[in-house]
């Protein structure tokens, strides 16, 4: 008997894999499969182009605008995990309403026409908070998350069995005519396994057999898996998957990217985090040159960590640099560069998924990739410069093509460049806050100070500070720690330049001093170092001295090993600089108590705020106050911020919910707060009668707290000569065509929303510098350019300007001869009615 060939082996292997998840029954193409080249839904192969848009992290009432978006800007594809500390918060107590109705979410991506990618994890990471674990599952016995713990793995079996359940009911799958294309297990298990050693592998074998055996009828992916068993395809997560990515671990998968982040997310005491439209375009066009047909953005809508959903040190706000920001306005360039990126590859579509890759070497740091169907004229091409600061110029089968540095310029036709990653055509925009003259109309502040409790206040005893996240298991970043030590006279330092000291030990986050009442100060860790010492002078007295320590989290970590196993709170504390030496307090005897009263309260809620005296505000006030005003519904339908910068540190609430923690005081090394302005819904907000509470820590001035209203009404176009037509000029027939007459660069700008042009507010051609909403002219421009681009935008929803010397002058004479000219403009947009 003869021995098959390798190719022969891995074709019907890869047979056996494409019939293994395409089963479906009915009709035999519905469903999805695979092969090396790429997904094949319903017997049609596609290029998904996908955004991640996680469901808690924004009210219902904003799912339709970002989907909507999301679609607009070229995606096809919505990516989500599944959170399972929303859905199971308690043992076996559900949760799939309000924002946690993932099926209501999923038939509205249907509904836009899209697929969906459902990571179920179920541990996601995500800076989630305990990444996505409920905190009952910590108290499991003899648990050990993520391992070959048969505990934890029947745990994670019944949840995941429970989605994929709901999901078939629901018809959500693709072979059942849902949205439903790819589904996700574990996450990222790869950084964690080696700690598990042999345990870590047969755990990733047997949670690849467990979910493959649930039939779903479609693919499953591990990110960031080298060794996914088959089927289970392997996929990319991080900013470069077209350079960093080993590829598939069998050749019959595909190459998917799963996770291409937009930016960084940030955690307090960061500065800004950035990633520009240029590198993240040409991240995509590198992956899809080298045979990829699926990229994830990573975020595309961030959205907010609301409540205390954030993990641990995570900022409020969630992926604000995004295509979509925070508020779901288009973040530009960075949103239309990819819709046009999005355009172009569609023009390749059929020679990506059908041709033939080749590669050509056109000098250093410089190839191209063209992918050409046999016996067709289809065909694609992918010219790419990697150096990072040189431009040049290569010749492409007879003829020359201009790359800037860093850029890869797309040929649908392998003759006309339609897109360039680093020449970005797409309008700019820039957000801008507004104070609500209506909102802080009414504004009038109250108070009620919290009591600083003793140990006869507590309700749990020990000898010793038990550890912060066994105690409050979740339902308060707070603990309160307190004792009390008897001094004497003679104790105490008698020279009047000696004052003790309290010194106390905490394995994290942060924590609030205060002696006989009195604050005294703060500590804190940091996302990298959670634990921290406080050292600080106090005033003791003579008889009893009472000690309160406020100690708290700032959100569960959400990643690493033996999560199960962390821990927080005070280590231990001593006082020093004693005339008797110094003492330990670890073993002193310490009472503990569960949260501030104003939580146990509700004192957020509008009907819970009469069970307290509250008083006048005025001014700075202390630590550990709540403040209340009442708000009416700020003027027109743009979305709402809460400016915090007056504050330090604490939680706010409108009407009832909670936007989540802030904490300005924690500034970054710039010198600034890493967040000063907190999103408020609209879905929270009524036309009337708002109630916003603030719990500050650490003493803030609740009169400087404004209502902001959020605007992306300063749009903008930068474009030289040397532009590419907008991507919407060419259209893929036999051959790319131009499809208006004139194929010159121009700038065109569109305001949002409806609104119209209602100011040109900065309009140069010549040599113009700076960004949108800080713009100059250079050392040579057309005098006439703002009067003739008033001519042609004013009013208008949205306008072209071309980019032509001779219609950006009045004088026929050529200004600036002799250098590459550019125009920028930039326009402030209004409604009609103003």
């Amino acid at each position: 008997m003869s021995i098959p060939s390798r190719a022969l082996v891995l074709s019907l292997l890869s047979l056996l894999v494409v019939s293994a998840v395409s089963r479906g029954g009915g009709n035999s193409t519905k469903g999805v499969s695979y092969d090396g080249k790429s997904l094949i839904i319903n017997g049609q192969r596609e290029l998904i182009f996908s955004g991640s848009v996680h469901y808690p992290r924004l009210p219902p009432e904003m799912w339709p605008q970002v989907l909507n978006l999301s679609k607009h800007g070229g995606l096809n594809t919505i990516q989500t995990y599944v959170f399972w500390n929303v859905h199971e918060p308690k043992e076996g107590q559900f949760n799939f309403e309000g924002n946690a109705d993932i099926v209501k979410f999923i038939r509205l991506i249907q509904e836009n026409d899209m697929y969906v990618i459902l990571r179920i994890g179920p541990f996601i990471q995500a800076e989630w908070n305990f990444g996505g674990f409920p905190y009952w599952l910590r108290e499991v016995h003899n648990i050990t998350f993520r391992t070959d713990n048969q505990q934890y793995k029947y745990q994670m079996q019944k949840f995941t069995e429970m989605i994929v359940q709901k999901m078939k009911d629901e018809k959500l799958f693709a072979p059942q005519g849902g949205p439903i294309i790819l589904a996700q297990i574990e996450n990222e298990y790869n950084t964690i396994q080696i700690a598990f050693k042999e345990s870590g592998s047969k755990y990733i074998q047997w949670a690849a057999n467990m979910a493959v055996g649930l039939n779903v009828g479609v693919p499953w992916v591990m990110c960031k898996q080298k060794d996914a068993p088959d089927p289970v395809i392997n996929t990319c997560n991080g900013r470069n998957c077209g350079d960093t990515f080993t590829g598939p671990n069998k050749p019959y998968k595909p190459s998917l990217w799963s996770e291409n982040w937009t930016a960084q997310y940030r955690v307090f005491g960061d500065p800004p985090s950035q990633r520009s439209a240029e590198d993240l375009a040409y991240s995509v066009a590198r992956f899809f040159s080298k045979s990829g047909t699926l990229v994830n953005y990573y975020m595309y809508y961030g959205g907010t960590n609301y409540g205390r959903t954030a993990s641990s040190f995570a900022t409020t706000r969630y992926y604000d640099e995004a295509p979509l920001d925070e508020f779901g306005l288009p973040k530009d360039p960075k949103w239309g560069h990819l819709k046009d990126l999005h355009s172009t590859l569609r023009m390749c579509k059929k020679s990506l998924l059908r041709g033939v890759p080749t590669l050509q070497n056109l000098g250093p740091a410089v190839e191209a990739r063209i992918y050409q169907m046999e016996g067709a004229n289809d065909c694609a091409a992918f010219l790419s410069n990697a150096d990072v600061r040189m431009p040049t110029t290569v010749e492409f089968r007879g003829k020359d093509y201009y790359l800037p540095a860093h850029s890869i310029s797309i040929l649908p036709d392998c003759k006309t460049v339609v897109y360039n990653t680093q020449t970005v055509v797409a309008q700019h925009n820039a957000r801008s806050f507004k104070v609500s003259e209506k909102a802080k109309r009414n504004f009038h502040w109250q108070m009620y100070q919290e009591k600083i409790p003793t140990i006869s206040d507590a309700t749990v005893r020990s000898l010793v500070p038990l550890e912060l996240m066994n105690h409050t298991k979740d339902t308060s970043d707070y603990l309160w720690y307190t004792t009390s030590v008897e001094l004497r006279n003679y104790d105490l330092p008698m020279r009047n330049d000696i004052i003790p000291v309290i010194q106390i030990a905490n394995f994290g986050d942060a924590m609030h001093t205060f002696v006989n009442g009195e604050y005294v100060g703060s500590g804190r860790g940091s996302h990298l170092d959670r634990t921290f010492t406080f050292k600080q002078a106090v005033r003791l007295k003579p008889g009893v001295n009472t000690i309160s320590l406020l100690s708290m989290t700032v959100g569960f970590p959400d990643s690493g090993v033996y999560l199960e196993k962390r821990f927080a709170g005070i280590r231990n504390v001593l006082i020093q600089g004693l005339n008797t030496g110094t003492i330990d307090l670890t073993q002193n005897g310490w009472g503990h108590k569960v949260g501030v009263e104003g939580e146990k309260l509700h004192l957020y809620s509008q009907g819970s705020t009469k069970r307290v005296q509250w008083t006048e505000a005025k001014g700075r006030g202390t630590t550990l106050t709540w403040y209340k005003a009442y708000f009416d519904a700020p003027e027109g339908i743009a979305p709402l911020a809460l400016n915090l910068t007056s504050m330090s540190k604490g939680m706010a609430w409108v009407n009832g919910k909670s936007i989540g923690r802030y904490w300005v005081s924690y500034l970054s090394p710039l010198g600034k707060p890493s967040q000063s302005e907190y999103h408020i819904p609209r879905a929270f907000v009524k036309s009337t009668d708002n109630l916003l509470v603030v719990f500050e820590e650490m003493g803030g001035n609740p009169e400087e707290i404004t209502i902001l209203t959020v605007h992306r009404d300063t749009v903008c176009s930068y474009v030289t000569e040397y532009h590419l037509p907008h991507v919407k000029s060419w259209e893929q027939q036999n051959m790319v065509q131009a499809s208006v007459d004139d194929r010159k660069p121009q700038a065109t700008l569109k305001c949002p929303s409806h609104k119209v042009i209602a100011e040109v507010e900065f309009a140069s051609f010549g040599d113009p510098i700076g960004a949108c909403g800080n713009f100059n002219t250079g050392s040579c421009q057309s005098f006439d350019t703002k009067d003739i681009v008033t001519e042609i935008c004013l009013g208008k929803t949205t306008c072209n300007i071309p980019v032509d010397w001779k219609k950006l002058t009045k004088k026929n004479e050529e200004p600036c001869p002799g250098i590459v000219k550019t125009l920028a403009v930039q326009v402030w947009c209004d409604d009609k009615e103003n």
